[in-house]
């Protein structure tokens, strides 16, 4: 029996293979992982000052000096369109983060403790009667441009989402036979749902935050496009998009590349959620491709 049980945890492949196997999450990781790279070494990337104007360069089309064309004030797209990446990847991170941890504690407080569930999803609920990005916008026009309001407001906005996912994993952990175990030897609620609960409930929420910083990235861009998010001069993959809207007949380059920028991130951050998917569920393993 115990070499059978040996040889079965040889054969099976360890998360981190079955992740490495999936051509989805090879792809994805290709892409975010280009963006990221340029987003953190901008500095070194980028040939021009994102906010320096230069008029006599204004509309200058791609070429040797300006790769990506410049903009009406005579900006480098290619440096404002890194610098971009920059912010609206250092506002996704922060969003997912910390809708983990206000979905998290809501979602296991909710799914752990029958008297809070009634009340936490309701709120939930009522929260997520608004499409997420409308309530974004809302608040952050309520709140005033800036990258904390553009944050507090994609926080409110997807963790009524994270909560959700993560109230249904504590559901059924809760019931498990070494819980029931913990709580016949006396152990606290805390202990419990820290030690034997959250961590095997976490699961689904490490997926559900690469949809999350998806969300964040393309939400971003939105309140930017808008004029509710990060404050010009500041370089936005949406600000910037939002400036050339009125010349994409006489300079399309000013809003297609930080276009693709976005396209490419949200992108990869999908196929990255699918291989995580499929790594991590038990009943999607043998599907890994």
């Amino acid at each position: 029996m115990a070499v059978a049980e040996a040889a079965v945890a040889v054969a099976a492949p360890s998360a981190a293979s079955r992740l490495w196997a999936h051509r989805s999450f090879r792809l994805g990781l290709l892409l975010f992982g280009l963006v990221l790279c340029a987003a953190v070494f901008a500095d070194w990337l980028a040939p021009f000052d994102p906010v320096r104007n230069n008029f006599r360069t204004r509309f200058a089309p791609p070429g040797t000096l300006f790769w990506f064309g410049a903009d009406r004030y005579g900006r480098d797209v290619l440096s404002r369109v890194l610098f971009g990446a920059r912010l609206s990847l250092q506002i996704g991170f922060t969003v997912a983060l910390a809708t983990a941890v206000a979905g998290g504690l809501i979602g296991a407080a909710a799914g752990y403790l029958p008297r809070a569930d009634g009340w936490l999803m309701r709120l939930m609920d009522a929260l997520m009667a608004f499409p997420a990005v409308l309530l974004a916008i809302a608040l952050a026009a309520a709140l005033g441009p800036s990258v904390t309001n553009a944050v507090i407001a994609l926080t409110i906005a997807y963790s009524p989402r994270t909560a959700r996912v993560m109230r249904a994993g504590v559901l059924v952990v809760r019931e498990f036979p070494f819980v029931e175990g913990a709580r016949a030897i006396g152990a606290s609620h805390a202990r419990i749902l820290l030690q034997h609960v959250l961590p095997n409930a976490a699961a689904p929420l490490v997926v559900q935050q690469t949809y999350v910083l998806a969300l964040a990235v393309l939400a971003e861009a939105v309140l930017s496009f808008l004029g509710v998010g990060p404050p010009p001069p500041t370089p936005t993959l949406g600000g910037i998009i939002a400036d050339g809207r009125d010349y994409l007949i006489e300079a399309p380059w000013i809003s297609l590349l930080p276009g693709l920028a976005i396209s490419i991130t949200v992108l990869g951050l999908n196929l990255m959620g699918d291989g995580l998917r499929d790594a991590l569920d038990p009943r999607l393993r043998t599907a890994v491709r």
